[in-house]
């Protein structure tokens, strides 16, 4: 991809995320955007979220690839790895090599290289004093991210946060609690809608995932809607 055919999608992404930040927009649709565009756009092999739910706890919430949710997991019934320090101290973690931290994250390093990957770049989602979660970047080779992919990331991680966090100067804390609890209870859903292509289509759960992406797209419905209509028997494939 030459620089400037780059620049356009980059312009068309964040064009993409602002499109989102208008009354009634769907927090796991922005952030399941912003992953995509992260995957497509910069120098990593797969992207995934932790999102904050109202008890203050972390849960995948997107995801482009199925190893990228199996390695997030992990850390999450660990309670450790670099995604989850990144919450913590609300500061990007690098790995540029998972191997080297194995003594101090045995169980990631594991199945990070089984999975294989081998470094991670960890940016909270964050405004200031406040933070909902974790864009986690993933590469299948060893080295650090180029500070313009970096730069790129933090800047769609800012948009995605602030589209999230401005529904508090129109309404109460406690409904951005709950649309950001939907959209968790929303990918439980989505889970098991991959699942039913998955096996009716004779699908990898990643293909199965591309196919509902791709529909819920061209019928201009919410992710959500189409894995509950699949889920319930309503959608075929």
């Amino acid at each position: 991809m030459n620089s400037e055919t780059r620049t356009e999608q980059l312009l068309d992404a964040f064009a993409t995320l602002a499109d989102t930040l208008v009354a009634g927009y769907d927090v796991l649709e922005l952030l399941q955007t912003l992953v995509e565009n992260c995957r497509d756009l910069l120098d990593i092999d797969s992207a995934g979220i932790l999102l904050a739910n109202t008890h203050g706890e972390l849960e995948v919430v997107a995801s482009t690839s199925e190893a990228n949710t199996l390695i997030e997991i992990m850390q999450l019934d660990a309670d450790a790895g670099p995604c989850l320090d990144c919450f913590r101290t609300r500061a990007v973690v690098s790995l540029p090599d998972v191997s080297v931290d194995s003594a101090r994250w045995a169980q990631f390093t594991a199945t990070a290289l089984a999975q294989g990957i081998h470094s991670v770049y960890a940016i909270p989602l964050r405004l200031r004093e406040t933070t909902i979660g974790t864009l986690n970047l993933m590469r299948n080779t060893v080295g650090e991210l180029n500070r313009y992919d970096i730069r790129a990331a933090q800047a769609l991680a800012d948009v995605a946060t602030i589209g999230i966090l401005q529904e508090r100067t129109i309404r109460d804390a406690s409904t951005v609690r709950d649309q950001l609890q939907r959209a968790l209870s929303s990918r439980i859903v989505i889970e098991q809608a991959k699942g039913v292509v998955a096996e009716t289509a004779n699908l990898s759960m990643d293909a199965a995932f591309s196919l509902i992406r791709h529909y819920a797209r061209t019928e201009r419905m919410t992710l959500g809607t189409v894995a509950q209509r699949l889920v319930a028997g309503q959608l075929r494939f």
